[in-house]
């Protein structure tokens, strides 16, 4: 352990003495300084007491720089959204097919059907290869009065509308019974 002694000379009295005693213990302070410097032992340093119970600073997000582990009730958010998926397609476009009206007219010996046709999807056009059968009902075995095929493009989100219809020839004819059916609504991609 270092120690540090401080050590003085005595100014002379007289005239002329005054000033080399003052020069003399200005040199000495001068020698006490520079020794203390070199020796590590210049001027002491206060000394500061830190407080036991100092609180740490953290933010309103749970986080203490002096800890930069989040503290348990720190929970990070975020919104995930996941990319869009491609529709499912399906060739058979009878779901996206309504039918109503069915009727047939004595005057005009004809069948008609009015169809709608909705196009789900939101990005692609599609055309619809549609088929509409009159069919015996009473008894129903299977028997089709009349036939009508149309191509249909509908838009994406669209709903386009047409009437069917199937003409008899004029002949004398007895009350049948007989229904409408779409037997054929194939939808390819355009």
């Amino acid at each position: 352990m270092q120690q540090c002694a401080r050590t003085g000379t005595a100014a002379t009295v007289g005239g002329g003495g005054t000033r080399r005693g003052i020069r003399a213990a200005v040199a000495a302070g001068l020698t006490v300084a520079s020794l203390a410097t070199v020796s590590g032992c210049a001027f002491p340093q206060p000394k500061v007491d830190f407080p036991t119970n100092f609180p740490s600073p953290s933010s309103s997000t749970g986080y203490n720089p002096y800890n930069p582990t989040p503290s348990s009730s720190y929970t990070p958010s975020y919104t995930y959204s996941p990319s869009p998926t491609e529709e499912t397609f399906d060739p058979d476009g009878r779901s996206d097919v309504r039918g109503s009206g069915c009727d047939f007219s004595d005057s005009l010996h004809q069948f008609t059907y009015t169809v709608s046709i909705t196009n789900p999807s939101r990005t692609t056009t599609f055309s619809y290869d549609m088929a509409v059968n009159w069919m015996k009902a009473k008894p129903a075995d299977g028997t089709a009065y009349g036939l009508h095929q149309r191509s249909v493009v509908v838009a994406p989100g669209a709903t386009e509308t047409y009437t069917a219809q199937y003409s008899l020839p004029a002949n004398n004819y007895q009350r049948f019974w007989f229904t409408c059916q779409i037997t054929r609504a194939h939808k390819t991609k355009m």
